[in-house]
């Protein structure tokens, strides 16, 4: 399959599109519930007492005793069992941590003696369940092959949340090995976890392969999640799920205990309700990590607190590049977009139309082969100190072989295979596909910012979420914003645009390396501006 095809109709990333008429959010606040709009049959009303709560406000309600870090992680456990594994069935949480209330309880001791180590002191959060734990918790990647695999230690990440005084409140389900088994794949299903649903409207797909994590975090099963992209998977689930995401620069973050599939483009990343969560969790995970050599360029680029780069005004005066296939064709998605750009004008920023997502397109079938080798060489490497008994990516495909009634009921592993197949990194084939697809990138986006004196670019995250098809798989095609940034390696922020027939859009911002500050600067403007966000209520499917 053509990689730019694969990519559009989700098999990584999780575009999708549909030809639903357009329906605006206008919410006046980000915490407006969607049963205040949905009309006639929607849901009843969700009161639970931390909808759409912030990190700054559960910080207040500690501080002032309304709450405890245990009272706040004892209220999102219950929210799991009563939304996640019962009610509509979210399906979102693959597990939930055994020690969570006691880091919560130990935390809540500090905090009585006076310490408090900062922003993120007793926040519930929750992290996808392919990034290493040294708990009770396992990292599976989705995948039975890996069942029962506990970590020896925490991911570079992990250990940073523990240090900022985060409560692991539990793992999300994710397209099994971050949707790179199949080309049929559906996002949002492992074969562990099974299928995640969307908490907009029930049989939609949450988008891949950060499918729990967009879920959970839109459903207020935690305060804010962690989630990881190679091509889109932070970015779409978040458009999918009405939330903000953030997918760095590959290097910010490290990504040493983080199931690989790209040395050259993996990164995790803050997926949360509003732009100022997403600026805290950043400042959080970054660091320099010896064991992954490219957060070693990131010396004097991390900020401590993204936070200072937040400013309503933030638009007045910058130069917007808008990607200029995004204004055309019949996606619901294009008038949204249409509005968003004249908001960006009425904030005072200067927009002019850019070309990026068309001459990145001839670079799809050389990032796929980039894919390919990495996801060989990262599995096996990773796989090599695992404690799980698949010590190789061959013994991944044997598993699934021998086990597919359970391991492949609906779709196969022929990217598994592919991968297998090929040679290791010194293959000049490989070479050869890396300088094409992320130098290639690079140079169509630097020449974009630079020859326009952009402050960033800005497109339609993806299309509105599709209904699940677990016998097709992820189908669709359109407008999306993530190859160009994933194969440069660039930051790409997402905020809700708003929604089509209740299906939220995500307005996409891209610029150059280390420039996660600014784009937060434009990003936070147009939250404030535009203030898009509208908690689900979990619909029934559409009946014809």
């Amino acid at each position: 399959m053509n990689r730019r095809l694969f990519l559009r109709n989700g098999s990584l990333a999780g575009f999708a599109l549909t030809t639903l008429g357009t329906t605006a959010c206008t919410t006046e606040a980000n915490t407006k519930p969607a049963a205040d709009t949905a009309g006639e049959g929607a849901a009843a009303p969700d009161s639970f007492e931390l909808n759409e709560a912030t990190i700054t406000g559960l910080q207040e309600k500690m501080a002032n005793g309304q709450h405890t870090a245990r009272s706040l992680t004892e209220l999102y456990l219950k929210r799991i069992d009563a939304l996640d594994k019962a009610g509509p069935k979210l399906n979102s949480v693959i597990e939930v941590n055994p020690d969570a209330l006691t880091i919560a309880d130990e935390l809540d001791k500090e905090r009585k003696a006076g310490k408090v180590r900062g922003p993120l002191h007793g926040i519930p959060v929750l992290i996808k369940d392919n990034i290493d734990t040294g708990d009770k918790q396992q990292t599976t990647a989705g995948s039975l092959a890996l069942a029962g695999h506990e970590a020896t230690q925490d991911a570079f990440i992990v250990k940073q949340l523990r240090a900022a005084g985060a409560v692991l409140l539990g793992k999300t389900n994710l397209s099994e090995w971050a949707n790179f088994r199949s080309t049929r794949s559906t996002s949002g299903w492992s074969s562990r976890g099974g299928q995640t649903k969307n908490p907009y409207i029930l049989d939609r797909t949450p988008s891949g392969s950060s499918a729990g994590s967009g879920t959970a975090v839109s459903a207020n099963l935690c305060a804010v999640a962690i989630g990881t992209e190679t091509d889109g998977s932070i970015v779409s689930p978040s458009s999918c799920c009405g939330l903000v995401g953030i997918k760095p620069t590959v290097g910010l973050l490290s990504r040493s205990g983080i199931i690989p599939i790209s040395a050259t483009q993996d990164t995790a990343g803050p997926m949360t309700r509003n732009v100022r969560d997403a600026a805290i969790l950043l400042g959080a995970l970054a660091g320099q990590d010896p064991a992954d050599a490219m957060t070693k360029e990131n010396t004097g680029k991390i900020q401590p607190d993204y936070t200072k780069f937040l400013d309503a005004n933030g638009l007045k005066g910058k130069r917007i590049g808008i990607e200029k296939r995004h204004l055309e064709g019949a996606s619901g998605a294009i008038p949204l977009f249409k509005q968003a750009v004249e908001l960006l004008k009425a904030q005072g920023a200067t927009v002019v139309e850019v070309e990026v997502d068309k001459p990145c397109d001839p670079l799809g079938e050389a990032e796929y082969d980039v894919l390919l080798y990495e996801f060989k060489d990262g599995v096996n490497k990773y796989l090599a100190t695992a404690n799980a008994s698949v010590k190789t990516l061959a013994d991944v495909i044997a598993f699934n072989t021998q086990n597919k009634p359970k391991a492949m009921p609906f779709f196969q592993q022929e990217i598994l295979e592919a991968s297998q197949k090929l040679e290791d990194l010194n293959s000049p084939k490989y070479q050869a596909a890396l300088r094409k697809s992320h130098l290639g990138a690079r140079q169509i986006l630097d020449a974009a910012i630079s020859s326009n004196k952009l402050d960033a670019i800005v497109g339609i995250t993806t299309g509105p979420a599709r209904v699940i098809d677990l016998i097709n798989g992820d189908a669709g095609g359109g407008p999306g914003s993530s190859s160009p940034a994933a194969m440069a390696g660039y930051p790409h922020i997402t905020v809700p645009m708003g929604a089509v027939n209740g299906l939220p859009v995500g307005l996409s911002f891209v610029s150059g390396a280390y420039t996660e500050g600014p784009l937060l600067t434009v990003a936070y403007a147009y939250e404030q501006a535009s203030k898009k966000r509208i908690a689900p209520q979990f619909q029934p499917p559409f009946v014809g």
